[in-house]
């Protein structure tokens, strides 16, 4: 486990860490040694946790391949009884829900509108830059700087990639809000004033779409980032920079957020109907 985990570095390892106990747990529920399984018992496995979304259920499976693979590498094994395990088939599109523009304009209103400095950093840094959650939550006011120009913040994101996200200045009037006149510590703080973390942001997404009178069935930090995606898709921005600017590392990992194919506003027939009958 700590060769395998070796690989990983903050957010991932926590991530690939917990998913790995999910099987673990589940071995030693069945009296199994995780050494001698065979497909079968993988197979089993996925069986049992079939009631979870299929996302979740291959990102666990695929910890579990690589948890396997390097015990192939370094000769614990002869060879990966996770091969040739069928995948659970996942949507070609993304279950999340984003905000429509006119629910997100509601959404950033009530945030700027809010008693608490910290809402409208939080909405603009999700919303208007597309960070991670965790990403938001550990910005420091050290990250902040400028080039070229250009007022930018240094994003770490997953696997320990930093890169510099330029900020609008809608953004940039947000987080000088929150920062207020410290130095330094964290752009987003909660009511305690440490470090905001994932719960705490939820809890302040939750009364701010109260707040906005939006009828959402569940309000978490990932709507905000996926409607930053779809926003950009709908503007008409490439796929490419779309790409570029959410930082997904597979194009088909933004392709996944681009509900508009199936919007009916958007439909090729009202488009040719325009074109050749116009006088009708």
């Amino acid at each position: 486990m700590a060769a395998y985990l070796g690989r990983y570095r903050g957010q991932p390892r926590m991530h690939t860490d917990s998913d790995l106990k999910v099987f673990l747990r589940w071995s030693a529920d069945q009296a199994l040694d995780p050494l001698q399984a065979a497909r079968t018992d993988i197979e089993r496995w996925l069986q049992d946790v079939r009631c979870y979304r299929p996302s979740t259920v291959s990102r666990r499976l695929s910890v579990v391949i690589g948890f396997y693979r390097v015990c192939v590498i370094d000769q614990i094994l002869p060879h990966s009884p996770a091969d040739y395990v069928r995948r659970p088939l996942v949507p070609p599109e993304s279950p999340t829900l984003g905000l429509s523009h006119l629910q997100f304009e509601a959404m950033i209103t009530a945030a700027r509108l809010s008693a608490n400095i910290n809402d409208f950093a939080l909405v603009a840094m999700l919303g208007l830059l597309g960070l991670r959650i965790f990403e938001a939550c550990g910005a420091t006011i050290a990250d902040l700087g400028e080039e070229h120009g250009h007022r930018v913040l240094k994003v770490r994101g997953k696997g320990g990639k930093v890169v510099l996200a330029p900020l609008p200045p809608a953004v940039a009037r947000a987080i000088d809000r929150a920062v207020d006149d410290r130095d330094d510590g964290p752009i987003l703080r909660n009511a305690r004033g440490t470090r905001m973390d994932r719960h705490a942001a939820t809890r302040r997404l939750k009364l701010l779409a109260e707040t906005a009178e939006l009828r959402m069935p569940k309000m978490h930090p990932h709507m905000l980032r996926h409607t930053f995606v779809t926003t950009l898709l709908d503007a008409g921005v490439s796929l490419r920079d779309v790409r570029i600017a959410a930082r997904h590392a597979d194009p088909r990992t933004t392709i996944r957020y681009d509900r508009a194919r199936k919007s009916l506003d958007r439909h090729p027939n009202y488009i040719g109907a325009a074109f050749m009958a116009s006088g009708t």
